[in-house]
């Protein structure tokens, strides 16, 4: 799945940063790394998203 980039470039598509958490604001710059992207593509099974997760930090401990 290759993200849609036709609006990367709009600023006003970038409004909603000024009040954006950390998490959202590297969330934007992770979905645009090319390495990620073929990561995410490359994932097909439950293990390779487990494996994905992990490598980009997108897997969290549960809080007790």
């Amino acid at each position: 799945m290759k993200p849609d980039t036709s609006q990367w470039r709009d600023p006003q598509a970038y409004a909603f940063v000024k009040g954006a958490a950390a998490d959202v604001i590297a969330w934007e710059f992770l979905r645009r790394n090319p390495r990620y992207q073929q990561d995410f593509a490359a994932s097909r099974s439950a293990k390779a998203i487990r494996a994905l997760r992990k490598r980009w930090g997108l897997h969290f401990r549960r809080q007790a």
